[in-house]
């Protein structure tokens, strides 16, 4: 078992995500080699919640060029990392605070 610190890096805070949240569905990006049940332990240890549901999706790094311009044509290509990201739907009337409003 991993520690709970290892498990969860960061909460996801887009457009999309915030409206998710009224509904108490969460979006955090995860350590790739965590699986459903090491992700509701530690959310549910980090913040007190109850985790109904956890889906997870993986996300391959793209290609990218190290420096843009027409004449580059032989430019050097790196590579963003890859990421893994779970969703997490809480019990009902459970909410985390990522942020204060006001």
């Amino acid at each position: 078992m991993r520690d709970i610190y290892d498990v969860v890096y960061k909460p996801v805070v887009t457009e999309k995500t915030t409206d998710q949240m009224e509904s108490s569905v969460y979006t955090f990006v995860v350590n790739q080699k965590a699986n459903k049940l090491e992700i509701a332990k530690a959310v549910e240890t980090l913040w007190d919640v109850r985790v109904l549901d956890v889906r997870t999706m993986r996300y391959s790094g793209k290609l990218k060029r190290a420096m843009m311009g027409r004449m580059t044509r032989n430019s050097p290509l790196g590579r963003r990392p890859s990421f893994k990201k779970a969703v997490v739907q809480l019990a009902e009337g459970e909410h985390i605070e990522f942020y204060e409003v006001g």
